[in-house]
């Protein structure tokens, strides 16, 4: 297993150092790769956008190099593990099977503990407005939706005043295995303090006294197909 974990102690590890340094506030809401783009502290509703992705950039420590004979069948071991994070015969246990099918060293639990510190790591990016860190975690579109959410939030003079303060709970909650494109969708609960100050410092959104509990649904993706064993950001979805 200690091959599995490399990719995590190379990749999140630095880019983790890289930003803990360089950021020190967090977001406190949503945004995505709906078209138009749109500001986290907005309130607009957005439709859910499940998009595949191609280049797969997110680290989720369940990963190892993809090798041919990942068609077999999955060992009775992985099913048992999947059948202890969704019940048997239900449809995200199917579905998490096909994935475990075509990719061998997919395990819930690693997977679950990448998303969690790839959600710290991207809000905590979007806060900053640093559009390089952004850039390496997400698909296109997503990054997309995000740097118009930061460009317009820089055109209106506001800056963003919130503290990271943890992940309360984080499951599976889809799956879906389309062509080669594996989808897992997680739902965060995350609790985060968060306020918008205008030009003038005034507080404009949130309140930087207060903690908010926030929802968030995101959907990481990966080619299994490709030997490129990261996943990356593909969509996201607010559940209040």
């Amino acid at each position: 297993m200690n091959e599995i974990f490399d990719p995590l102690n190379l990749l999140l590890m630095g880019l983790a150092v890289f930003i803990l340094f360089r950021l020190r506030s967090v977001l406190g809401k949503r945004t995505g790769n709906e078209r138009p783009p749109f500001d986290p502290y907005s309130k607009p509703e957005q439709p859910k956008d499940q998009a595949n992705g191609q280049d797969n950039v997110i680290p989720l420590p369940n990963q190892t190099t993809q090798q041919p004979e990942t068609l077999e069948e999955p060992t009775q071991g992985g099913d048992v593990v999947i059948d202890k994070v969704a019940p048997e015969g239900s449809a995200l246990n199917s579905a998490l099977k096909q994935i475990l099918s075509v990719d061998r060293s997919f395990e819930p639990e690693p997977f679950l503990q990448g998303a969690r510190a790839a959600y710290e790591m991207i809000v905590m990016a979007f806060a900053d407005g640093d559009k390089k860190a952004l850039k390496n975690l997400l698909s296109r579109d997503v990054y997309e939706g995000f740097v118009a959410a930061i460009d317009d939030r820089e055109k209106r003079g506001e800056s963003i005043e919130s503290t990271f303060v943890g992940i309360d709970k984080a499951e599976i909650v889809e799956a879906a295995l389309k062509g080669s494109t594996a989808q897992v969708t997680v739902k965060i609960h995350s609790q985060l303090i968060s306020a918008t100050r205008d030009k003038a410092g005034e507080v404009v959104d949130g309140d930087p006294a207060k903690v908010t509990e926030v929802v968030d649904i995101w959907t990481f993706a990966r080619d299994t197909s490709s030997r490129d064993p990261n996943w990356k950001l593909v969509a996201t979805e607010s559940a209040e």
